[in-house]
């Protein structure tokens, strides 16, 4: 490390929530950006994963917009600024004056920074509608609704660092940080491993996370392979299992009775719910040996300090809420919250989603999570802001798709790819391709959702500019720009002021640069109040930082919950089935997950040389007796259906899958699962089931075309 070019920027990996260091060292040549180690970076330590060594990749990419773009005709021109920013102003002023301001959608991003979706979220409400969302609809949606109205916040309750040190047990469910948070998985969880903790796995595939702790053969390793949309069943084998042992064994610590009584509220409930729960029906239906079950259960309740880690096989589900406050059940009855070692975590799957939520860029809440419908707390910020907020909930940003051509006429999006994000994706297109009356895209690239956009507005990359993104822990980190690449592209935040100044009179969006957003940022967001550009450093800051001064909390609920009244609610849940389940016209579970070496749509990642040679197109794992059944040989073309479309990959033969399941990515534009996966909702943090859906093979089809990572159309 001691080679490294003093000259390198700091700044944070783009990619995944784990938030890692790095540095960018400009090259030889105009906008060549080349990677180093950062060796002493707060959070990974100098190590990085593929997609982070790789990220440099896609800064000058061949495909970058460089020019502002307007359709005519069915065709881009190139524009000037000025007139391009006239279309987007003009047709947002005629959309609000026709159809009210809930005519428009406004989507932030989670590859964006703090101070953008502060932004954007803001011109969303000075427009009049609080219709603002980003992509954490689409993964931890229901995770943020249950910790926020169960325990208080929408976030990991610990830090990476307390659970590595102090955790005995890592109840991992539906979640792979092997392949979705490497350096987490390696410097975190492993560690802690190495030092003896136990890892229970509960999740349909197997997959590098259990593999890489290299404890198969032992007592400290458990996978609970269950079928896709079981876990209520599994979790309440677990909590029938604890409450049955401690009416057995009284003293022998299966519930924290003090915890319980002092700090939590609806045991009774739980009881009660499953008085009369058959626990040998349930691991049935789980498709898990119940003695493992009643095992796991025992290894956790057994634990000085066990950690719950939650992911997307979790939340996407039209249960997910329920399946996150059964994990919520489990932490309270056994006192597992409060102190180092223990909680309940979601892993945050892209590098800004905590933060995007946290300034507020979704339908409900305002920075800080504070309830758009909550008086008080409107308004505080309207004091600030000096205009007006609605008071009502908007729209998620699935919902605002569904209502284009009804209610929704024009949609704002920043750095957001819904075409290859949105479930159903087939329906998805139509709709914005057919019923939108505009739409203003500003992106990096050429994405599928840019090229049905009115006015494309090129914007800058994550290594142009500076600004601050949230890890999954809740640390604020500062993001540090080397220079721009293209002289006609604009900053996000530069985009966004001039829209909101050109559509509004008065200085509301008079911003001399990120830290001036950011300072405004804190006097409405109470949990980042006491942060500064200067404290946050080059360590950065876990929230909540109420005054300047504080270090931030590495974990949360010491001694209190942050609800109304203190306690942690406890709410017995019961079984619901994926709303759509196999059938003899399409007998198979399709479920879906990301790739080590891909991220999110591919945007990014499908244009890394690196990257793409990992994995250039999309396959589908089948059973092996699946396999037989339908006479597919390992590496065969296959189509794969649904009643919303079908795709053709690759299939791969492996007993990682359950027979009956089939498991397929969302990566990749030629053939992405989302143009399979169900667009039904949770009703109550509006997730869409990504994780469960009915499916069918077919085979002897020709061989599928090439995905190239680096067309203008990917």
């Amino acid at each position: 490390m001691s080679s490294e070019p003093d000259d390198a920027t700091k700044t944070i990996c783009p990619y995944c929530g784990v938030g890692c260091g790095i540095r960018v060292l400009e090259g030889g040549e105009p906008g060549e950006m080349r990677f180093m180690p950062w060796a002493d970076a707060p959070v990974n330590e100098g190590s990085v994963c593929i997609k982070g060594g790789a990220a440099t990749q896609v800064v000058d990419h061949e495909d970058r917009l460089t020019e502002p773009l307007i359709k005519e005709d069915g065709e881009f021109r190139e524009a000037t600024w000025e007139e391009a920013l006239d279309r987007v102003v003009d047709e947002m002023g005629s959309i609000r004056e026709q159809h009210g301001p809930d005519g428009m959608g406004f989507f932030g991003s989670s590859k964006t920074f703090n101070e953008e979706n502060y932004l954007i979220q803001k011109l969303a409400r000075r427009y009049g509608t609080n219709q603002v969302d980003n992509c954490t609809r689409m993964c931890h949606a229901s995770t943020v609704w249950a910790l926020r109205t169960s325990l208080g916040m929408g976030a990991m309750t610990n830090s990476m660092a307390d659970l590595e040190d102090s955790a005995d047990v890592l109840w991992i469910q539906g979640a792979n940080p092997g392949e979705q948070h490497p350096i987490a998985n390696s410097q975190y969880f492993r560690q802690a491993v190495l030092e003896g903790a136990t890892v229970i796995q509960v999740d349909p595939h197997a997959n590098k996370t259990t593999r890489s702790f290299e404890i198969d053969d032992t007592d400290r390793h458990m996978h609970l392979q269950l079928k896709p949309g079981t876990d209520i069943p599994l979790l309440n084998i677990v909590l029938k299992t604890i409450l049955e042992r401690h009416e057995e064994e009284p003293d022998a610590g299966w519930i924290d009775e003090a915890f319980v009584e002092e700090r939590t509220k609806g045991f009774d409930h739980l009881k009660e719910t499953l008085a009369d729960f058959d626990k040998e029906a349930a691991a049935e239906e789980c498709g898990v040996p119940l003695e493992d079950i009643e095992l796991a259960a025992e290894k956790y309740a057994m634990a000085n300090d066990a950690a719950i880690f939650t992911g997307m096989g979790m939340s996407q589900h039209t249960c997910g809420v329920d399946n996150v406050q059964n994990e919520i059940n489990l932490a309270l009855i056994t006192g597992n919250l409060g102190r180092p070692g223990t909680g309940v975590n979601p892993l945050r799957g892209q590098n800004n989603v905590q933060g995007t939520c946290d300034v507020g860029a979704m339908p409900n809440v305002l920075p800080g999570y504070q309830l758009v419908d909550d008086d008080e707390a409107r308004e505080s910020v309207e004091d600030v802001w000096g205009f007006e907020i609605p008071d009502e909930p908007g729209l998620t940003n699935v919902e605002i798709s569904h209502a284009i051509g009804d209610t929704v006429h024009g949609l704002y999006v920043m750095g957001e790819n819904p075409i290859m994000s949105e479930p159903d994706g087939n329906e998805t297109e139509k709709r914005f391709r057919e019923e939108l009356d505009f739409m203003v895209v500003q992106d990096i690239f050429m994405t599928e959702t840019a090229e049905l956009a009115d006015v494309v507005l090129p914007a800058t990359t994550w290594a142009e500019r500076d600004g601050t993104v949230t890890n999954t822990d809740r640390r604020v980190q500062r993001m540090r720009g080397v220079h721009k690449v293209h002289e006609n592209t604009r900053h996000d935040l530069d985009i966004l002021c001039e829209v909101g100044t050109r559509l509004f009179d008065g200085d509301e969006f008079d911003f001399e640069g990120p830290e001036d957003v950011f300072e405004e940022l804190r006097e409405v967001c109470p949990i980042m109040h006491g942060m500064t550009y200067d404290a946050l450093g080059e360590t950065g800051i876990h929230w909540p930082c109420y005054e300047e001064g504080d270090e931030g909390d590495s974990f949360l609920y010491e001694d209190e919950f942050e609800t109304d009244d203190g306690l942690g609610r406890i709410e017995g849940v019961v079984h619901q089935e994926p709303k759509e389940v196999p059938d003899e016209e399409y007998p198979l579970v399709l479920t879906t997950a990301r790739l080590e070496e891909h991220y999110n749509t591919g945007t990014m990642s499908r244009r890394s040389p690196t990257l793409s040679k990992q994995h250039p197109e999309n396959f589908v794992d089948v059973h092996p007796n699946d396999a037989e059944r339908y006479g597919i040989e390992d590496g065969d073309d296959v189509t794969l259906k649904s009643r919303r479309g079908e795709i053709t990959v690759r299939a791969d033969v492996t007993e990682d899958i359950k027979e009956g399941v089939v498991w397929t990515t969302p990566h990749f534009a030629a053939a992405s699962a989302n143009r399979l996966t169900n667009d039904v909702l949770d009703e109550r943090a509006k997730i869409p089931e990504y994780k469960a859906a009915a499916a069918e093979i077919e085979v002897g089809i020709e061989a599928a075309g090439d995905d190239s990572p680096a067309s203008a159309d990917d």
